[in-house]
């Protein structure tokens, strides 16, 4: 699963400081050398210290191996180790080459055939070619765990050739807009094949990575912090800092605090709240963006392998539609936004967030209002009785539910108390936990469990985020033990199945986007989960030490955890000194308490500039 949230206005990459300089620079032709990361003036590029880019998250990453990670930091790891075929568009999510600079299809749509780039290769020195990406995606097919993880990518690929070094050709049973998104990376054939199938799913995947992405990794100390170094021979070029790090924080406020004093350069997915105190600190800017994530209340509709054999512990009231369909009506989204994200977001419905307009289901009139009155009266239908301590209960079985929420999150923490709240004002008794992502993901597979509050993060092409909510990505029986799929809900419903497989072989945007939306529509009817929101993403950064970003999508998008690695490749530290010698006169620019100083020796010129505070007024 997929997930940031607790998981963004651009108000601009540079401070007034580093356009002062950049204006005052460009009047005398001088060339200025960037700083080192703690603002330490540095003589010239070629002596500078590295640029260190630290990033603290709330999200510990699950597993450096990209055929077992399950949330988006993860992920993120992944994008900056491994390249893709394609990658997506900073301005506006179109699929665009990346370690395929170009491709064609055949007139009936069954065969792609991809031209790789040259040059590229490994960071252990061996070249990239086209056998390995044949390679990664047969075994994304062939491998259990892989496929696992990938099967919506390859499944409708049948035959997979590598014609030459820089060319591979991909037949397919049906045409699919989804092979321009592909978001398998492509793993080094050198390496994984001394890597058994049996051995894929415990493979650490922390030490000795070698990969062909824009980062490395260097270093990492699960629960502490990852440390990825640039990979300075990257076809898109050399990224603009030397390393990029990701600290891993248990608190939010203690990551904020950090912030302020400069331990990290970037707190990356706050609680509102919280990043609205950083708002009017100097130095620092609070990005504030709509995001292409939702969060879910979400039931256990009857835990079951793919087989059909039953698992877990769910509580099997929750398999009768009239007892979501009360708990929906019971949970008032307004309120969610209001309180918990302090306005920053929106009331959930379909499962494709808004972000993606064309794609996105609303149910306009036909939305489920908050009404407690209702939620009693269809509980009182279906014929679930109160006794005497105002519990439900039918055929002896009373309403008593465990929600398990997310210790990462205090979203989560907030939300499961106003849903447990709301719920006992309709007779339903909920015993809220909080645990670690990690321990509610192991659960969620094996199906104990009743009820979660959780989120997806949800790619621009929507097959992946509707596949997951098919039959065949329930749990599965391995050796003897239980595997989790995809599904987190056991969502099983043949008619939506349909509409999925549908949908996955259209080719015409509009008219895959109604059945996009059809199949909305039916998780929406079943009350398969019970969506809760679409959340801003606030993310704060150093203005006065880096610029650069580049925000996904380009009006008003995040700055990290994006669909490709736009900002991270990007991102570069403000100049803060330059210096130049030439024909006997020389320039020298320093900061010094938020002033700029630019003196030129053999002439006289000098510019000041004061940085603004957030609370000054032109």
């Amino acid at each position: 699963m997929t997930n940031q949230s607790a998981r963004r206005v651009l108000r601009g990459g540079r401070t007034r400081v580093a356009m002062a300089v950049a204006a005052a620079l460009a009047v005398l032709g001088a060339v200025a050398s960037p700083a080192a990361a703690d603002g330490t003036p540095t003589p010239g590029a070629s002596a500078r210290s590295k640029t260190s880019f630290v990033i603290g998250v709330k999200q510990d990453i699950d597993s450096l191996n990209p055929y077992v990670g399950v949330v988006a930091s993860a992920f993120e790891t992944y994008q900056l180790m491994y390249d893709t075929l394609t990658t997506t568009s900073a301005k506006d999510f179109a699929p665009e080459p990346w370690l395929a600079e170009r491709w064609e299809t055949s007139a009936d749509g069954k065969t792609w055939t991809f031209h790789l780039r040259k040059g590229v290769k490994w960071s252990d020195g061996v070249d990239l070619t086209a056998k390995d990406v044949a390679y990664t995606f047969q075994r994304a097919k062939d491998d259990e765990t892989a496929n696992g993880q990938y099967a919506s990518y390859v499944d409708n690929i049948t035959k997979i050739t590598a014609t030459d070094d820089h060319t591979v050709v991909m037949e397919v049973e049906k045409p699919s807009p989804i092979m321009l998104r592909l978001a398998v990376p492509i793993l080094p054939e050198h390496v994984w094949t001394k890597i058994s199938a049996k051995d894929a799913a415990t493979f650490a995947n922390d030490a000795n990575v070698v990969g062909s992405g824009p980062f490395r990794l260097a270093e990492a100390k699960k629960g502490q912090f990852y440390r990825f170094a640039a990979n300075k021979q990257h076809f898109a070029g050399a990224p603009g800092i030397d390393e990029l790090i990701f600290t891993v924080f248990a608190d939010d406020s203690a990551l904020a605090q950090a912030l302020r004093q400069g331990e990290v350069d970037m707190a990356q997915d706050l609680p509102a709240a919280i990043a609205e105190t950083l708002v009017k600190e100097p130095g620092i800017t609070v990005n504030d963006a709509k995001y292409y994530g939702f969060n879910e209340i979400a039931y256990n509709l009857g835990a079951a392998t793919t087989d059909g054999k039953a698992i877990g512990d769910g509580h099997p009231a929750l398999k009768d539609k009239q007892v979501r369909l009360a708990i929906d009506h019971a949970i008032d989204r307004k309120t969610l936004v209001a309180k918990v994200l302090n306005g920053h977001g929106s009331p959930a419905t379909g499962v494709i967030p808004p972000i993606y307009a064309d794609l996105h289901w609303n149910p306009g009139a036909a939305e489920r209002a908050f009404d407690l009155a209702k939620a009693n009266s269809i509980l009182d239908a279906a014929g679930y009785a109160k006794s005497a301590d105002g519990i439900r209960a039918k055929d002896g079985k009373a309403l008593k539910f465990r929600l398990f929420g997310r210790d990462s999150s205090e979203y989560s923490k907030q939300s499961t108390e106003y849903v447990r709240s709301w719920l006992k004002e309709i007779g339903i008794a909920v015993t809220v936990s909080i645990m670690s992502e990690d321990n509610l993901t192991a659960v969620l597979g094996k199906g104990e469990f009743d009820m979660f509050e959780w989120g997806w993060v949800v790619e621009p092409d929507p097959d992946f985020q509707l596949s997951v909510m098919t039959c065949d990505q329930r749990s599965y029986e391995e050796d003897g033990e239980i595997a989790a799929g995809w599904s987190d809900s056991f969502y099983c419903s043949p008619a939506f199945d349909a509409l999925y497989a549908e949908q996955q072989t259209m080719i015409d945007p509009a008219k895959r986007a109604e059945v996009v939306k059809k199949a909305q529509q039916l998780l929406y009817d079943d009350v398969a989960y019970s969506l809760t929101y679409y959340y801003n993403q606030s993310e704060a950064y150093r203005s006065d030490r880096f610029t650069g970003f580049v925000p996904q999508p380009s009006q008003g998008g995040i700055l990290a955890f994006q669909y490709g690695t736009h900002s991270y490749r990007n991102i570069t530290p403000v100049i803060e000194q330059a210096a130049e010698q030439e024909s006997g006169s020389g320039v020298v620019l320093w900061v010094v308490g938020g002033v700029v100083l630019l003196l030129v020796v053999g002439g006289v010129v000098l510019v000041l500039a004061r940085r603004k505070n957030a609370d000054d007024r032109e």
